[in-house]
């Protein structure tokens, strides 16, 4: 399955070692909506998924991705810490100038 080099980057990278290539796979001015909070920006974006991570010890391997209304939308099997865990989770990611600029997670 071939992913656009940001989403790859959102999928493969390990916390917290990678919390700076993570952050630069999105758009200075990117927005991610997760568990019903929104976190705009490099910096509380890095802060969100440093979290979650601590929080989750989570890990996303995609199963499919396609492209739905110029999103790429990827379902991932998401295994960590969290009840419920694997979960099949949807991702949808829209894309400005090869860097993430909104994420959905559902």
């Amino acid at each position: 399955m071939h992913l656009p080099a940001a989403v790859s980057t959102y999928f493969t990278a390990r916390a917290p070692q990678d919390g700076e290539a993570f952050a630069a796979a999105f758009a200075p001015d990117a927005v991610v909506h997760d568990e019903g909070q929104t976190h705009q920006g490099g910096p509380a974006i890095r802060d969100w998924w440093l979290a979650a991570k601590a929080r989750y010890r989570h890990r996303a391997e995609p199963l499919e991705a396609r492209e739905v209304g110029g999103k790429t939308v990827v379902r991932a099997r998401v295994t960590g810490d969290f009840p419920g865990s694997p979960a099949v989770l949807t991702f949808t990611f829209g894309l400005r100038d090869g860097r993430i600029t909104e994420l959905g997670v559902g």
